[in-house]
């Protein structure tokens, strides 16, 4: 996996690709539909820019982060409803917005002290280099939605590598919040990119295997694409993963959901 630094420029390339593709958009393109159910684009900018603030509160207040979690627990549709309500600002307000506070969050991991603890979350805390992961995530997924609803290639692939490695890692997580026993051994994962490197995680033997293409792994994790839609081969357990596997944290099955 990357370093931390590697991980934030990733996340800013990502977001600025997503910026220019959606910054000189006019009202139709930017009230378009786009694959998760009731957002429009503006909804998939507001929540990148909603959920880059909580971010940067969980690493500067966390006591007033855990509050936040606590009106989530109360609140299930929270992640739809600030979609929407910071949606409503105006367009050059909300990318402004977006913008300074990926500014401000990057800035924030960056310097953060290496005995600061980690960083409390709505899954698992995370450290700083997983939470700038989580970022990078959250952001290339939403990035497809939009780049679905509008018709356009991604123009970049950026960070590829470490939203992988994130999708492997929470696959016991992704088990648990289904409330399905994860298998207590690991898989053997096998990932090739667009120039023919090989990522690998897990035992060579494992009875368990996902082998394919990086990117279509990084579809499936993020749940931009099924299984189903993709040419990943599962072998063993992998099989039930692949119905469930979710790099973010969330109810399962909602693309709008939090990372």
């Amino acid at each position: 996996m990357s370093e931390l630094r590697d991980v934030t420029a990733a996340f800013l390339t990502q977001c600025d690709a997503l910026d220019d593709a959606v910054a000189t958009r006019d009202d139709t393109d930017w009230r378009r539909a786009t694959p998760a159910a009731g957002w429009d684009v503006a909804d998939q900018v507001a929540h990148l820019a909603w959920t880059d603030e909580v971010a940067l509160l969980a690493c500067a207040d966390p006591t007033r982060f855990q509050e936040l979690v606590a009106q989530a627990m109360t609140t299930p549709d929270i992640v739809d409803l600030e979609a929407h309500r910071w949606a409503s600002r105006p367009r050059a307000e909300l990318l402004a917005t977006w913008r300074e506070g990926r500014r401000r969050l990057v800035e924030a991991l960056e310097s953060r002290p290496g005995d600061a603890g980690r960083i409390p979350w709505f899954g698992p805390p995370m450290s700083a280099r997983s939470m700038a992961t989580a970022r990078l995530m959250e952001t290339w997924a939403h990035a497809q939605d939009v780049y679905d609803a509008l018709g356009l290639a991604r123009p970049t692939n950026e960070g590829l590598g470490d939203i992988a490695h994130l999708g492997v890692r929470t696959r016991d997580f992704a088990y648990g919040i289904n409330d399905v026993p994860p298998p207590t051994e690991e898989f053997r994962i096998e990932l090739t990119d667009g120039e023919g490197a090989i990522s690998t995680w897990g035992p060579p033997d494992a009875a368990g295997r996902v082998e394919g293409d990086l990117e279509e792994f990084v579809l499936l994790v993020t749940q931009r694409r099924s299984a189903d839609d993709l040419n990943l081969r599962f072998e063993g357990e992998a099989r039930t993963w692949a119905t469930i596997a979710q790099a973010f944290a969330g109810r399962p099955g909602r693309r709008g959901a939090s990372s």
